[in-house]
């Protein structure tokens, strides 16, 4: 029999004879062992990449959130651990997430269930359904009167980001908890103040909280979600963390606006602000949308190449695992667990000022064409040929033309091609 070319490199890959599965095997160890090929390979990948990369102390790790992950007690059993673990410096998250993540934290109750549940007879019985997941209809009413009363608050007489929104909430419902005699343990919210780790929304009016703040404004009240500063505040974030030479890393749970919302940070520093920056350095998404149908849920690491969004020496450090969340997440928190030790709370809350402060410097130094990015808008070139000390200082800038190409000096336009 001819034996194979031992020195191809297509053979690089370790032997797949994985050793029999046994009853006291631990999470992190069927993982290397077991998980050979498809997505439970690359779920393995990702497992190693976020432990052994992603985690490094000089990571910055941004986490975005979809799908109702709260409600199933994700949010319990994977997201308060890793931030008390320090494996989670910043979040993205749906309103929706974090409106029932106060179900948990208020003790109320939710229950496993059917997905075969009569609809119409559970809302005869006044319940609510998510997929396999039930509880009652007072959940939301006593949730939604939570907010309302919290919204009357002097803290929340005024605009404000949705990182200090949910900070002062978390703040607001660790005080009930303590009424309530409910662990503070049992809240997102509740955790994200206590380790100070800021929380983003990125369509805030698109949930329930958003709703009762609609409510609230047509009462008089005064607070509203300021979006900018929540688009320049993630910004920060992530230039704060690469100016001071670290890195910054992305785990996708799910996709949708919050993925976009996580990834854009590099678009604004670059093509907005047009200050110099490459992209994310690490790249981890659990998901299960495909990326030929167009949407952003299913875009791979590879095309945000292209768009600025991950640094294109890093893609060797992006994974995508093709799995259902509430399957992936517990094993990657088990993993990370076992495999590396808790890190030093980055408490990136209390930082938002310094690093609004960096970002503001850098923006400024930009439009005055120091630090100037390759990406950056026309009107910070065109402002530097109209300056002459500008212009001897900068008299090698290539500049990048609205219709594609580069020149020296000025912009480039493409000539009409002959027929």
């Amino acid at each position: 029999m001819a034996k194979p070319k031992a020195t191809s490199p297509f053979l690089s890959g370790r032997r797949i004879a994985p050793r029999p599965v046994r009853g006291s095997v631990r999470a992190a160890d069927l993982i290397d062992q077991t998980f050979s090929a498809y997505n439970a390979a690359r779920l393995r990948e990702g497992c190693g990449l976020f432990a052994q990369r992603m985690l490094e102390p000089d990571v910055t790790v941004g986490v975005s959130l979809t799908g109702a992950l709260t409600p199933a007690g994700l949010g319990l059993a994977c997201l308060i651990p890793l931030m008390k673990a320090g494996f989670i410096d910043w979040m993205i998250s749906t309103g929706a997430n974090l409106y029932h993540d106060v179900h948990h934290g208020l003790g109320m109750p939710i229950h496993e269930g059917k997905p075969t549940f009569d609809d119409v007879a559970l809302r005869n019985d006044g319940v609510i359904r998510i997929y396999d997941i039930v509880f009652p209809y007072e959940v939301l009413l006593d949730t939604d009167a939570f907010f309302r009363e919290m919204l009357k608050a002097p803290d929340f007489q005024r605009p404000m980001s949705t990182a200090e929104f949910h900070w002062l909430a978390g703040r607001f419902l660790a005080a009930r908890q303590k009424k309530l005699r409910v662990p503070p343990d049992q809240s997102v919210l509740a955790s994200a103040y206590k380790y100070d780790v800021p929380i983003y929304t990125s369509s805030p009016g698109d949930s329930s909280i958003g709703m009762n703040v609609a409510r609230r404004a047509l009462e008089g009240g005064a607070f509203s979600f300021d979006v900018s500063a929540d688009v320049n505040e993630t910004a920060s974030i992530v230039y704060a963390a690469k100016r001071s030479g670290g890195k910054s890393a992305v785990l996708i749970v799910g996709g949708g606006s919050p993925k976009n919302f996580l990834l854009q940070t590099e678009p604004q520093i670059q093509e907005v602000l047009g200050i110099d920056e490459a992209g994310h350095d690490f790249f981890l998404q659990l998901t299960d949308a495909r990326p030929d149908t167009g949407g952003l849920s299913g875009a791979t690491p590879s095309e945000a190449v292209s768009w600025g969004k991950i640094d294109p020496s890093a893609l060797p450090d992006t994974v995508v695992c093709y799995c259902d969340a509430t399957i992936a997440l517990p094993l990657l928190t088990a993993y990370a667990l076992a495999r590396h030790a808790p890190r030093p709370l980055k408490r990136l809350y209390r930082r938002r000022e310094e690093s609004m402060g960096t970002l503001r410097s850098a923006f400024e130094a930009a439009r005055r064409g120091e630090g100037l990015s390759k990406r950056a808008p026309a009107d910070y070139h065109d402002r530097l040929r109209e300056s002459a000390p500008a212009k001897k200082a900068h008299a090698g800038l290539r500049t990048h033309s609205a219709f594609g190409g580069t020149t020296k000096g000025k912009p480039a336009i493409r000539k009409p091609r002959k027929a």
